[in-house]
């Protein structure tokens, strides 16, 4: 077998027209969710569509370019580009610019960029680089600790800029650590903590760590080989849930803000009072039950393009950007929406596969990455569009209005296709 480069650059279009697609699809829901009807231009920059057409011609520009730089350089420059991504994200606790509450945007004489955006591909490429360096062994503890690091530090410089939604983001890379082959106990110690996180929200701290205690005494008693030593780990075992599980409680009253605490605690059900309920519904979840609203009136084939009456009527605030979905939802219906997911399905499988094709670990490593952190705005964004998971601000990929957003994603994928397009091929 001779591992040799194709001689032909090979661009993977199956990707590129799922992409082309998604845009496409993305600026006519714009379109129809910021038009007040006096439309005039395409090219009208007072309008979020006519804004956002330029910035579907920036990501031709960037594609461009991506595709013109030789693939090496990107491997080689993954620390610079990472170092460059924190740099951007420290200089906004001096000259950011406040919206919606978070610190997350500079101010260009009218033109904002949002530097978290950007961070998430410069962390797929920098933790690409350091798991395939010759010298990191990602299933020692140390190695994993020092690769935790790089993905830590843009998430809590995020989370401080109070952006908690793009800070999540970041977890996602946790898939990239669990393919390069770290331990299982990762995954369930993930899965514990979340069911864990969950129980004590809604049912409090005491009563789920008394549900523990019973299920290890349980255990303890009737799987009694070698029982000295389970006694031992069911203790510390009880101990460590006993810790995590009054953090959370604490963590949510203390750390959380109201507003954060009431969007978790109506998705939960934590409150009981008809009347608060009611009021909380009028206010911190007025965009989730609009957004049902239009998703339901859609029904199996929606109103039509420009048609959506919700769409229309500006029902929705936010429609534009983190609520493109409902609009989606209610003017191309049931049938158009699945179509919507499975395109978004079909690209994350995609890149998987032309991932797993590659010989060059470095270009494994971030296609997995660019998979993740697609899956995790996807499935985030119309999760709480939906009502499915509490309401937390990211885009959708492609979809949502924003340069930043728009630019940063198509970075994202045409990176790892500019690497697929120069991997090694088996003759």
């Amino acid at each position: 077998m001779i591992l040799k480069r194709s001689s032909s650059f090979q661009l993977d279009w199956i990707a590129v027209i799922i992409f082309t697609a998604l845009v496409i699809f993305g600026y006519f829901n714009i379109l129809s969710a910021s038009n007040t009807g006096e439309f005039t231009s395409y090219f009208d920059t007072s309008k979020p569509y006519g804004k956002q057409l330029l910035f579907i011609i920036g990501s031709l520009i960037l594609i461009t370019i991506i595709l013109s730089v030789e693939a090496k350089i990107y491997e080689r420059f993954a620390s610079i580009l990472y170092i460059g991504s924190v740099l951007s994200l420290i200089g906004l606790f001096v000259a950011g610019k406040q919206i919606n509450g978070a610190t997350s945007w500079y101010d260009f004489g009218g033109l904002t960029l949002q530097p978290s955006e950007f961070a998430k591909f410069a962390t797929a490429l920098a933790l690409a680089k350091f798991i395939s360096d010759l010298q990191t062994n990602i299933k020692t503890p140390l190695d994993q600790f020092r690769a935790g690091i790089l993905v830590a530090i843009p998430a809590v410089l995020i989370l401080f800029q109070n952006d908690a939604g793009s800070t999540l983001i970041f977890g996602s890379l946790f898939f990239v650590f669990y393919r390069e082959g770290i331990s299982q106990y990762y995954l369930f110690f993930t899965i514990f903590l979340t069911l864990l996180g969950i129980s004590t929200l809604k049912f409090s701290a005491l009563i789920t760590n008394v549900a523990i205690a019973s299920l290890l005494i349980f255990y303890q008693l009737f799987f009694k080989r070698r029982k000295k030593r389970k006694f031992k780990v069911i203790v510390i075992a009880f101990i460590c849930s006993t810790i995590l599980s009054f953090g959370i409680q604490w963590a949510y009253t203390e750390i959380l803000q109201k507003h954060q605490q009431e969007r978790i605690g109506l998705w939960l059900r934590l409150e009981k009072d008809p009347i608060k309920i009611e009021s909380m519904k009028r206010n911190i979840s007025y965009n989730l039950n609009q957004s049902e609203k239009a998703i339901r009136s859609g029904g199996a084939f929606g109103k039509g393009f420009m048609e959506g009456t919700r769409t229309k009527g500006k029902f929705v605030p936010e429609q534009h950007t983190d609520y493109i979905f409902s609009t989606v939802g209610e003017e191309w219906g049931f049938f158009g929406s699945s179509i919507l997911v499975i395109l978004f399905v079909s690209l994350i499988l995609r890149i998987i596969f032309l991932a797993e094709q590659h010989n060059s670990q470095f270009s494994r490593i971030y296609g997995y990455g660019v998979a993740s952190i697609l899956f995790a705005h996807f499935l985030i964004n119309i999760g709480m569009v939906m009502g499915l998971i509490p309401t937390i601000g990211i885009p959708l990929p492609f979809l949502s209005y924003g340069g930043s957003g728009l630019w940063a994603f198509t970075i994202l994928v045409f990176i790892f296709l500019k690497l697929d397009a120069n991997r090694l091929k088996v003759w």
